[in-house]
């Protein structure tokens, strides 16, 4: 893989940061990274370590953890703002990724965090990409 190759990979997962509540899909990405599909999706995985697509899941369910943990939107309202289609898609991938479903997730109490700097609180919270959601840590009464 060449250094032009990874600027560009690196084009398209900004596009995915940043417009990740938007209808994205592989060939979208690829032309983004000036790729075809195909070659796209392997390179994207051989330099980031997973697919465009988990990539892009996992970005998504870290703002519907945050959008959750205000309290002031529904699952349903959580699911279509980060931008999935699908309620039952959404909620599996929550739960594989987080440990627990969206809703019990909105339902706990999220306020013993609420000291922890952002930075730190950023990448205690970020989903477990490989498929073991790491314990959920009892609530406080």
């Amino acid at each position: 893989m060449t250094p032009a190759d990874l600027v560009r990979l690196r084009r398209a997962r900004d596009a995915m940061d940043r417009d990740y509540a938007e209808p994205l899909d592989v060939p979208a990405l690829a032309r983004v990274a000036l790729m075809s599909p195909g070659h796209f999706s392997r390179s994207f995985r051989a330099a980031f370590g997973e697919t465009p697509y988990s990539y892009l899941m996992t970005r998504r369910i870290e703002r519907a953890k945050a959008l959750l943990r205000r309290g002031d939107l529904t699952v349903t309202d959580v699911c279509f703002a980060v931008g999935c289609t699908s309620l039952g898609s959404f909620s599996s991938r929550f739960t594989e990724l987080v440990g627990e479903n969206p809703s019990a997730y909105r339902a706990r109490r999220h306020d013993i965090g609420a000291a922890i700097p952002a930075c730190v609180a950023k990448i205690l919270t970020r989903p477990v990409r490989n498929g073991e959601a790491r314990p959920v840590p009892p609530s406080v009464p």
